[in-house]
Protein backbone atom coordinates (compact mmCIF):
# COMPACT_ATOMS: atom_id res chain seq x y z
CA UNK A 1 0.00 0.00 0.00
CA UNK A 2 1.22 3.45 -0.84
CA UNK A 3 2.04 6.05 2.14
CA UNK A 4 -0.44 8.71 2.05
CA UNK A 5 1.71 12.14 0.75
CA UNK A 6 0.96 14.72 3.38
CA UNK A 7 1.24 18.20 1.39
CA UNK A 8 1.78 21.59 3.74
CA UNK A 9 0.18 24.33 1.91
CA UNK A 10 1.24 27.86 3.88
CA UNK A 11 0.29 31.56 2.85
CA UNK A 12 2.13 33.66 4.34
CA UNK A 13 0.35 37.27 4.69
CA UNK A 14 -0.10 40.03 6.94
CA UNK A 15 -3.47 41.20 5.18
CA UNK A 16 -4.96 37.78 4.23
CA UNK A 17 -4.32 36.26 7.56
CA UNK A 18 -5.83 39.47 9.48
CA UNK A 19 -9.22 39.14 7.02
CA UNK A 20 -8.47 42.18 5.24
CA UNK A 21 -9.36 40.21 1.91
CA UNK A 22 -9.81 36.59 1.10
CA UNK A 23 -6.50 34.52 0.70
CA UNK A 24 -6.13 33.51 -2.80
CA UNK A 25 -2.69 31.01 -2.36
CA UNK A 26 -4.07 28.24 -0.68
CA UNK A 27 -7.04 27.51 -3.16
CA UNK A 28 -4.97 27.40 -6.35
CA UNK A 29 -2.49 25.65 -4.48
CA UNK A 30 -4.75 23.10 -3.80
CA UNK A 31 -7.00 23.39 -7.45
CA UNK A 32 -3.27 22.98 -9.00
CA UNK A 33 -2.41 19.78 -6.87
CA UNK A 34 -5.84 17.70 -7.17
CA UNK A 35 -5.63 18.09 -10.85
CA UNK A 36 -2.39 17.21 -10.96
CA UNK A 37 -0.91 14.60 -8.13
CA UNK A 38 -2.66 10.89 -8.70
CA UNK A 39 -1.48 9.81 -5.55
CA UNK A 40 -3.60 9.73 -2.56
CA UNK A 41 -2.62 13.18 -0.84
CA UNK A 42 -3.90 15.11 2.06
CA UNK A 43 -3.31 18.87 3.09
CA UNK A 44 -2.01 20.66 6.10
CA UNK A 45 -3.21 24.48 5.39
CA UNK A 46 -1.86 27.38 7.62
CA UNK A 47 -2.54 30.77 6.60
CA UNK A 48 -0.35 33.45 9.11
CA UNK A 49 1.25 36.88 8.47
CA UNK A 50 4.53 37.63 7.60
CA UNK A 51 6.19 36.98 10.66
CA UNK A 52 9.63 35.51 10.50
CA UNK A 53 9.19 33.59 13.92
CA UNK A 54 5.59 32.25 12.77
CA UNK A 55 6.98 31.33 9.54
CA UNK A 56 9.76 29.21 10.90
CA UNK A 57 7.52 27.73 13.69
CA UNK A 58 4.58 27.08 11.02
CA UNK A 59 7.39 25.07 8.92
CA UNK A 60 8.86 23.47 11.76
CA UNK A 61 5.53 22.07 12.86
CA UNK A 62 5.04 20.91 9.69
CA UNK A 63 7.85 19.20 8.90
CA UNK A 64 9.07 17.66 12.49
CA UNK A 65 5.48 17.37 14.27
CA UNK A 66 2.95 16.44 11.46
CA UNK A 67 5.72 14.91 8.72
CA UNK A 68 4.65 16.60 5.50
CA UNK A 69 6.45 15.33 2.58
CA UNK A 70 6.06 18.62 0.59
CA UNK A 71 5.71 22.09 2.05
CA UNK A 72 4.63 24.86 -0.44
CA UNK A 73 4.69 28.26 0.67
CA UNK A 74 2.77 31.37 -0.97
CA UNK A 75 3.60 34.91 -0.39
CA UNK A 76 6.45 36.95 1.25
CA UNK A 77 9.39 36.32 -1.37
CA UNK A 78 9.80 39.79 -2.96
CA UNK A 79 12.60 42.54 -1.82
CA UNK A 80 9.75 44.49 0.83
CA UNK A 81 10.98 44.22 4.40
CA UNK A 82 8.22 42.38 5.52
CA UNK A 83 9.01 40.10 2.91
CA UNK A 84 11.01 37.15 5.13
CA UNK A 85 9.65 33.84 3.71
CA UNK A 86 13.11 32.99 2.23
CA UNK A 87 15.10 34.01 5.33
CA UNK A 88 12.75 32.11 7.56
CA UNK A 89 12.71 29.06 4.81
CA UNK A 90 16.96 28.73 5.18
CA UNK A 91 16.60 28.93 8.55
CA UNK A 92 15.19 26.02 9.28
CA UNK A 93 16.69 24.19 6.31
CA UNK A 94 19.12 21.50 6.17
CA UNK A 95 20.16 21.68 2.16
CA UNK A 96 19.31 24.45 0.28
CA UNK A 97 17.83 22.97 -3.72
CA UNK A 98 19.41 26.26 -5.76
CA UNK A 99 18.15 24.63 -8.92
CA UNK A 100 14.70 25.62 -7.52
CA UNK A 101 15.23 29.15 -6.82
CA UNK A 102 17.00 29.62 -10.56
CA UNK A 103 13.81 27.53 -12.24
CA UNK A 104 11.23 29.47 -10.34
CA UNK A 105 12.75 32.73 -10.81
CA UNK A 106 13.78 31.45 -15.05
CA UNK A 107 10.12 30.55 -15.65
CA UNK A 108 8.20 33.97 -13.77
CA UNK A 109 10.63 35.55 -16.36
CA UNK A 110 8.76 34.25 -19.01
CA UNK A 111 6.25 36.17 -17.74
CA UNK A 112 7.56 39.33 -15.84
CA UNK A 113 10.23 40.99 -15.83
CA UNK A 114 10.16 41.82 -12.13
CA UNK A 115 10.90 37.87 -11.22
CA UNK A 116 14.12 39.27 -10.99
CA UNK A 117 12.92 40.57 -7.76
CA UNK A 118 11.89 37.17 -6.24
CA UNK A 119 14.03 35.71 -3.78
CA UNK A 120 12.49 32.20 -3.63
CA UNK A 121 14.15 29.43 -2.70
CA UNK A 122 13.87 25.24 -2.55
CA UNK A 123 14.95 23.56 0.72
CA UNK A 124 15.35 20.40 2.34
CA UNK A 125 14.25 19.57 6.25
CA UNK A 126 14.69 16.21 6.97
CA UNK A 127 12.33 14.07 4.60
CA UNK A 128 10.45 17.16 3.04
CA UNK A 129 11.25 19.65 0.43
CA UNK A 130 10.00 22.87 0.85
CA UNK A 131 9.07 25.31 -1.65
CA UNK A 132 8.60 28.94 -1.93
CA UNK A 133 5.96 30.16 -4.72
CA UNK A 134 4.81 33.22 -5.52
CA UNK A 135 1.38 34.62 -3.82
CA UNK A 136 -1.04 35.18 -7.14
CA UNK A 137 -2.89 32.23 -8.37
CA UNK A 138 -1.67 33.01 -11.84
CA UNK A 139 1.75 32.87 -10.80
CA UNK A 140 1.17 29.82 -8.62
CA UNK A 141 0.31 27.81 -11.70
CA UNK A 142 2.98 28.90 -13.83
CA UNK A 143 5.97 28.30 -11.06
CA UNK A 144 4.32 25.24 -10.74
CA UNK A 145 4.07 24.19 -14.52
CA UNK A 146 7.42 24.98 -14.34
CA UNK A 147 9.29 23.13 -11.63
CA UNK A 148 6.84 20.13 -10.15
CA UNK A 149 8.22 17.69 -12.86
CA UNK A 150 11.08 17.24 -10.92
CA UNK A 151 9.34 17.01 -7.38
CA UNK A 152 8.53 13.87 -7.25
CA UNK A 153 11.65 12.21 -7.72
CA UNK A 154 13.33 14.93 -5.05
CA UNK A 155 10.58 13.87 -2.90
CA UNK A 156 11.72 9.73 -3.84
CA UNK A 157 16.09 11.39 -3.28
CA UNK A 158 14.93 12.18 0.34
CA UNK A 159 12.99 9.53 1.59
CA UNK A 160 9.18 10.19 1.03
CA UNK A 161 6.58 8.45 -1.10
CA UNK A 162 6.32 7.35 -4.86
CA UNK A 163 4.37 10.60 -6.47
CA UNK A 164 2.50 9.17 -9.57
CA UNK A 165 1.22 12.41 -11.22
CA UNK A 166 -1.55 12.91 -14.06
CA UNK A 167 0.62 13.35 -17.08
CA UNK A 168 -1.82 15.42 -18.83
CA UNK A 169 -1.21 18.10 -16.32
CA UNK A 170 2.50 17.67 -15.66
CA UNK A 171 4.97 15.04 -16.17
CA UNK A 172 7.30 13.14 -13.40
CA UNK A 173 10.76 12.96 -14.11
CA UNK A 174 12.46 10.04 -12.84
CA UNK A 175 15.22 8.29 -14.50
CA UNK A 176 14.60 5.02 -15.75
CA UNK A 177 16.33 3.07 -12.61
CA UNK A 178 13.99 5.23 -10.26
CA UNK A 179 10.59 4.39 -11.86
CA UNK A 180 8.34 1.63 -10.68
CA UNK A 181 7.15 -0.99 -13.37
CA UNK A 182 4.21 -0.41 -15.25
Amino acid sequence: MNQELIVGLVSVSDRASGGVYEDKGIPALQTWLAAAIKTPWRAETRLIPDERPLIEKTLIELVDLLHCHIILTTGGTGPASRDVTPDATIAVAERVLDGFGEQMRAVSLKYVPTAILSRQVGVTRGKCLILNLPGQPKAIKETLDGVFSAVPYCIDLIGGPYIETHEDVIKAFRPKSAQKPA
